[in-house]
């Protein structure tokens, strides 16, 4: 491969945005609509590689404002220098952007979309040297009784067998949902999710709610606040239910710091949170120390959760599966590698990461 054929000629940003079926609500906030960026970059042999920056601002503080404005910024910097320096472009991303790893995520994500592409190769195959099959769990946000009961309905109709339920904004109302899932999702997983949402007192008081009405979740991501790493240490050792880190846990730095605090037993890895590269060296850094891994995203198109998919399915080391966000889209799961109930299937992609967002 010539050098000249690898090298960015040409990049552009723009805005994506998708209708959603309901409003995506966590403790931390709501989604009425997925509005993320799209960063497209084109090689001088023609060859266009997508990425894409999800944004949640209600979680990382990021805005479109300036992520937008990021991505100009780094996308006319990378005019001429090659893919092949993707390490060299990362380490320099992720020096600059610090606070805005969603868009550190999309140009990384690009730039190995593009390589794939001109290697003739799916971006799984960067990562391993076979695909898993993938089958993702299904949100349920938080919401009314009766909104509740609807969506476990519909989603277990389709065939899904895990559920992960959103919580922490009402420990009440969060019971009587959790109920409600194990009644009418039978011999289904159920993994809480309170994104923050409670301290480690009221973490243990819930779980052992549950427990007298025999009700033991799979798991629990995310139970107290992101620099709780005490409160992280006591619902682990306290509870017989695996807690995951979600916000705890964004570089490597955490994650070594997780490890050695014996704080969780699992971590959910987010590209939007540490980019491709980084979050590599995180799955395997979790991996080797025993700590079972989560693949899971903000809310994002079949892009970025595809980009995911092949993350995961690559490395071949992740328990959990959350890439479930193209079901909340009005327009369907619009998606040749992810079917209704929720299995993604790689082997068909022919290079790079195979979904065109326009």
């Amino acid at each position: 491969m010539s050098d000249k054929s690898l090298r960015i000629s040409s990049f552009s940003v723009s805005i994506l945005k998708k209708g959603l079926i309901c409003p995506f609500r966590t403790s931390l906030g709501e989604h009425k609509n997925l509005e993320n960026i799209l960063f497209t970059l084109k090689l001088e042999n023609g060859i266009e590689g997508y990425g894409e920056a999800g944004i949640a601002t209600h979680i990382t503080g990021e805005t479109i404002e300036e992520t937008s404005k990021n991505l100009k910024v780094a996308g006319n910097s990378l005019i001429g220098k090659s893919i092949c320096d993707y390490l060299f472009i990362s380490a320099e991303l992720n020096n600059s952007l610090p606070r805005n790893k969603s868009a550190v995520a999309a140009i990384e994500m690009a730039l190995l979309d593009a390589l794939t592409k001109k290697m003739k190769i799916p971006l799984w195959n960067f990562f391993g040297n076979s695909a898993k099959k993938l089958s993702t769990d299904i949100t349920i946000v938080i919401s009314d009784l009766a909104e509740t009961e609807k969506s476990i309905k519909n989603f277990y109709q389709k065939g899904f067998r895990a559920f992960k339920v959103k919580i922490g904004k009402n420990m009440g109302l969060d019971f009587r949902r959790v109920c409600i899932v194990k009644k009418i999702a039978k011999n289904s997983r159920i993994y809480l999710d309170a994104n923050q949402g409670y301290n480690a007192k009221e973490t243990l008081y819930f779980l052992n709610l549950l427990k007298k009405v025999n009700i033991i979740p799979d798991l629990i991501e995310q139970p107290v606040k992101k620099d709780d790493w005490q409160g992280l240490g006591k619902v682990t050792r306290d509870s017989k239910v695996p807690v995951c880190a979600d916000e705890s846990v964004s570089t490597v730095n955490d994650c070594i710091k997780a490890i050695k605090e014996k704080a969780v037993s699992a971590v959910n890895i987010k590209l939007m949170k540490s980019g491709l590269i980084q979050a590599r060296e995180i799955a395997r850094l979790a991996h080797q120390a025993g700590l079972n891994l989560m693949i899971g995203g903000m809310l994002e198109s079949s892009l970025a959760m595809t980009a995911s998919a092949h993350f995961a399915a690559g490395l071949g080391c992740f328990k959990y599966v959350d890439l479930d966000t193209p079901f909340f889209l009005k327009e369907g799961v619009k998606n040749p590698y992810l079917n209704s109930r929720g299995i993604y299937d790689l082997t068909k992609v022919k290079a790079g990461i195979g979904i065109n967002p326009k």
